[in-house]
């Protein structure tokens, strides 16, 4: 009698089918459902997306374990595509971060080696944990792996504060204290990542969010750099997010919604992807 995979095992089969596996940011279960409606494999919660969007403040380490499993399990219960977590720094306990995710259905987290007091890994003025701290986090966060499956990925943000050799050193000390994939943070070149697929023995991850410090680099670039993961962690939020902007502008301004209904989903096009189906 067959049963029905993993999370982990999902994920791992995804980037198995797709190289790059590109990992689409989803900040709400509608979310989740628009981007497996575009035939994405995988979805992200990002930390930044919980802080700015569920909470309304800036990404520096003040959401916690529970904020974060609150929109963890809406986007699993809803969607069926493995989804990989950011929790920041493990806050204080990365073991019960990590068993806590995956009783939520989270399919993989990703720790990183920043100060818990964190900033945005595209921002100056970064601070960094020694790398034996971070072992640390890595080998307790692998420790709450409920099975071999679930993927426990490592983050350095060390690029910008101590260099790309520095940061692959750091990546490198990560696998051995056991984690399945690296997160290269704010990398600039495809140089640097074909760096870092070189040294680095498990899958690279490359993080192409806007207004950054990593180009808008192609598949077939990335691919040819040997990056495994290619993630747009808030791309669909900033879009509607200004949208949404323009929308409430323009019925405050003009006193009625008629210039911009042409711009918004129809009822019909919410109950499709939602799967209503009228009874009347």
């Amino acid at each position: 009698m067959s049963t029905a995979p993993t999370p982990g095992e999902k994920i791992r089969a995804a980037l198995a089918a797709e190289k790059p596996l590109q990992i689409a940011g989803a900040i709400n279960a509608y979310a989740a459902l628009l981007a497996q409606r575009a035939g994405f494999r995988a979805l992200y919660l990002s930390g930044a997306g919980v802080a700015n969007h569920s909470y309304g403040i800036p990404d520096v380490g003040d959401t916690t374990l529970a904020d974060v499993l609150i929109d963890v399990r809406r986007i699993t219960g809803r969607v069926d595509l493995p989804l990989l977590v950011d929790i920041d720094t493990g806050w204080d306990d990365p073991a019960a971060a990590v068993r806590a995710m995956a009783a939520a259905g989270a399919a993989a987290v990703h720790i990183e080696d920043q100060v818990p007091a964190k900033l945005c890994g595209h921002l100056p003025g970064k601070q960094i944990v020694p790398v034996a701290e971070m072992i640390s986090r890595v080998k307790a966060a692998v420790s709450g792996k409920p099975s071999a499956d679930f993927v426990v990925m490592a983050r350095t943000d060390a690029a910008a504060n101590e260099g790309v050799p520095a940061a692959i050193a750091r990546a490198q000390a990560y696998v051995a204290a056991g984690a399945d994939l690296i997160f290269a943070e704010a990398l600039d070149t495809l140089a640097d990542y074909r760096a870092f697929t070189a040294a680095v023995k498990v899958p690279v991850l490359a993080n192409l969010t806007e207004f950054g410090q990593t180009p808008f680099f192609t598949l077939e670039e990335l691919r040819a750099a040997g990056i495994a993961l290619a993630l747009y962690p808030l791309s669909a939020s900033r879009a509607a997010a200004a949208a949404s902007l323009d929308v409430y502008a323009a019925i405050r301004r003009d006193g009625t919604q008629q210039s911009v209904v042409g711009r918004m989903q129809t009822r019909k096009e919410l109950y499709d992807i939602l799967g209503y189906q009228q009874t009347t």
